[in-house]
């Protein structure tokens, strides 16, 4: 693939990454997951373009919104890449490599505290317009 058409595919999948980490986003939102934050991660890190970070109620909530998390995934053609989870189920990692999806108990995700670690990201408004 030349130059210029590298350059072309890798927007194109950057926008791809963009819509479906705002799906992600509002479905966490939609599903009563609470702080639900989007960071654009573009240019910082190597890793992903954006990273989902939310909290949940209870393990189960948090099990039931990445299991949607992933059916929204294939549904749109953005299958993940896979799934971890610690073993109490205080933190969900979702990868679909380019967005990274973060679902946390909140006194984890303080102790993580991932928003202070990407603080040079860009925060991505994710509401549905209209």
């Amino acid at each position: 693939m030349a130059g210029a058409e590298q350059a072309k595919a890798g927007g194109r999948r950057s926008e791809e990454g963009s819509l479906f980490a705002r799906e992600a986003a509002r479905l966490m939102q939609d599903r009563h997951c609470t702080d639900v934050l989007l960071l654009d991660l573009t240019g910082i890190s190597q890793v992903c373009d954006y990273i989902v970070i939310g909290s949940g109620t209870s393990d189960r909530q948090m099990r039931s919104v990445s299991e949607e998390i992933g059916k929204l995934g294939k549904d749109t053609g953005y299958t993940w890449c896979r799934t971890n989870s610690d073993p109490s189920s205080t933190w969900i990692v979702v990868d679909f490599i380019d967005v990274v999806v973060h679902l946390f108990e909140p006194s984890r995700r303080a102790y993580y505290d991932l928003e202070d670690l990407w603080s040079d990201a860009r925060q991505v408004e994710f509401a549905q317009q209209g």
